[in-house]
């Protein structure tokens, strides 16, 4: 069977990649400016004369369509498969470069993403450049360029400009650019200004080709040279031309030429001398650079930065830096607070490690690994009945009794710190492998996790004692208000195979005393048909096992009633599913109704023989059926047993 789908995923690869092609064959296309504007520009005018903003919206619009299926104006859902957790910063690019592609002064500001170290910042930006290439090797992204250009320059520039009012009425798009002191050279020199003539080809983007695609990335500010960006006289090229004010004197080799038409990635960029961040700061905001020798050279490219906070507010503490930030956008990348959402990373980032291959982690290892790092990036909640554990489950999208999702975005405006700092996902897969490289056993449990990152915290010097102590308490916290009774569930299901059967009889039960009880109307028993009052003493046995009070219970079984409505009204069967407290009361009921079977059988003093039968019975569920193995099935049974020995 594994070798079918194993066969089966091959073949579905080779048709994926057979599509790829098909898709992004981008067509190579030659000829001259003359030709160009016969035969591109009236089918293509629009895409012709976008400049770098307009191409990265329409990129970022294609792969929404990609992704989704979705229109543009839905909310983005880009590298869903890549990215976790960073809806909200994405939203925040994307309405960026929504405003810039449609002319606003937004697009005259540097984009700056802040956030703390391994938050996702690189990944997304390298995102962003890979979906640039892929994008120009469509027909939607088709992009022309002077053929030869070092800026890759848009053909278009060569219009006159006492002729741009007239393309403008016939095409209806405005050019935007200027010849670079290349292009002019070359209209004058190699074709003795007929600029009908000069070859325009079709460029697709690349960062390993240097073609609209760079990245600069700052070193020793005292060795750090300026030419690294807009380059340099070439001393070899004078003795050739004999001025070193010719442009093809000029070496072309700078970061900012290599990105034009596309994008800069600039790392660190606070890092940089104040006279690189000033000609950038101009750069976005004229689209021009100064260049000794030569007037100003237009330059159309998009620039992200990005930075951590540690050097963001070193930054800020000088006043003469506060007419740069107003030249900025700033868009905070914080660490996810969706525990789900971290344990994806996890999955990703140890998917990548050899050393991971071969390993198996019990089903719960990541998610309580996450709950810990998510936890130590929470900031307390003005609201004393929402402590960091319910605060977690709530931004998690789970339900939390008292709080609704509606109150969501008012408790994280509660304070702009929070995924600003604590547990990175680097550190957390960092000690999973270290535990790994010192174990004989190709298999963590959550308990080896929970250890695993004590030791790593404990033995980490950058670690200061308090903030040591606090992590130290999250990794109880993971595991008291969470662990404990993830692994008491799995071991129930396992014990008692009707559980899910058990627990929708038990739901259907619940609704007919719930509707009596707010109908208030008797109970008729099924099997005698004699009528009763409705059961207070059942429904409060559930609701007490997810702390509902007694003033609460109304509204509480309100709202159980109207989604059962609703899911009758749409031709479904309620089922615990659709509520995700009244599941856990309901598995609450059950187990405590189980818990003197549960003591007897995972109980470790000498158990009998039928008794050790039943212990691996359930060890083998658990590992058939659960996702265990016989290392973290053993640790479950041990740890539970444990639980209900202090019950």
């Amino acid at each position: 069977m594994a070798g079918m789908d194993s066969a089966g995923g091959h073949d579905r690869f080779l048709q994926a990649l057979q599509g790829f092609k098909d898709e992004h064959r981008g067509r190579q296309w030659r000829g001259s400016f003359g030709e160009f504007l016969e035969h591109i520009v009236p089918r293509q005018a629009h895409q012709v004369a976008r400049n770098s903003h307009q191409y990265i919206w329409d990129m970022l619009c294609w792969m929404q369509r990609k992704e989704s299926g979705e229109s543009p104006a839905s909310a983005p859902r880009l590298f869903s498969r890549e990215l976790f957790g960073m809806e909200r910063p994405l939203a925040r690019i994307s309405d960026y470069f929504k405003a810039a592609s449609a002319g606003s002064e937004v697009g005259r500001r540097l984009l700056l993403l802040l956030g703390p170290p391994s938050g996702g910042k690189s990944s997304l930006v390298i995102l962003l450049k890979r979906g640039l290439e892929e994008y120009s090797h469509t027909e939607d992204g088709a992009l022309y360029a002077l053929q030869g250009s070092p800026l890759h320059e848009n053909p278009l520039n060569l219009v006159p400009w006492s002729l741009r009012g007239q393309f403008r009425d016939t095409y209806g798009v405005e050019i935007q650019g200027e010849p670079s002191p290349w292009a002019r050279s070359l209209v004058e020199d190699e074709y003795q200004g007929d600029f009908m003539r000069v070859p325009v080809e079709r460029v697709f983007l690349s960062e390993s080709r240097r073609v609209g695609v760079g990245t600069y990335a700052p070193h020793d500010p005292s060795t750090a040279d300026i030419a690294d960006l807009i380059g340099s006289v070439d001393l070899a090229r004078v003795a050739d031309y004999g001025d070193e004010g010719d442009p093809r004197a000029w070496s072309w080799s700078g970061a900012v030429y290599a990105a034009s038409r596309g994008m800069l990635e600039m790392i660190e960029i606070l890092k940089v001398k104040r006279e690189f961040l000033y000609l950038l700061l101009t750069l976005t905001q004229e689209r021009n650079v100064k260049v000794a020798r030569f007037p100003l050279i237009h330059v159309d490219e998009t620039i992200i930065a990005h930075t951590n906070l540690a050097e963001f507010r070193r930054f800020l503490q000088e006043q003469e830096n506060e007419a740069l930030l107003d030249r900025m956008v700033i868009v905070q990348v914080p660490y996810t607070l969706n525990y789900h959402d971290e344990a994806r990373i996890y999955r990703k980032l140890i998917a990548a490690a050899p050393s991971f291959r071969d390993v198996h982690l019990d089903p719960h290892a990541l998610e309580l690994a996450a709950v810990f790092a998510v936890l130590s990036r929470l900031q307390p909640s003005e609201r004393e009945d929402l402590d960091l554990s319910r605060k977690l489950r709530l931004y998690a999208g789970e339900d939390v009794d008292g709080h609704s999702r509606a109150e969501l975005e008012r408790i994280r405006h509660e304070s702009d710190e929070e995924g600003l700092s604590g547990v990175s996902p680097r550190f957390v897969v960092n000690a999973l492998s270290g535990a790994l490289s010192r174990s004989e056993r190709q298999s963590l449990s959550s308990m080896d996790v929970l250890i695993t990152l004590k030791d790593a915290i404990e033995n980490d010097a950058r670690i200061e004692a308090r903030q040591r102590r606090q992590w130290v308490d999250y990794l109880v916290t993971a595991r008291k208000d969470f662990y404990n009774h993830w692994v008491k569930e799995d071991v129930h299901k396992a014990l008692f195979v009707s559980f899910e059967q058990e627990s929708q009889e038990l739901l259907e039960k619940y609704l007919d005393e719930v509707e009596a009880s707010l109908d208030n109307r008797p109970v008729e028993d099924p099997i005698t048909n004699e009528t009763r009052r409705p059961d207070e003493r059942f429904l409060r046995a559930v609701e007490e096992k997810i702390n509902i009070s007694d003033a609460g219970k109304h509204s509480f079984r309100q709202e159980v009633v109207r989604k059962a409505m609703m899911a009758f009204k749409k031709g479904e069967r309620f089922t615990l599913d659709a509520h995700a407290r009244l599941r856990e009361a309901m598995q609450q009921y059950l187990f405590e109704e189980r818990r003197e079977v549960l003591r007897l059988v995972t109980s470790s003093a000498r158990p009998d023989d039928q008794a050790q039968q039943k212990i691996a019975a359930v060890a083998q569920r658990l590992i058939d059926e659960y996702g265990y193995d016989e290392h973290s099935a053993r640790e479950a049974l041990s740890y539970v047993t444990t639980l209900l020995s202090q019950e």
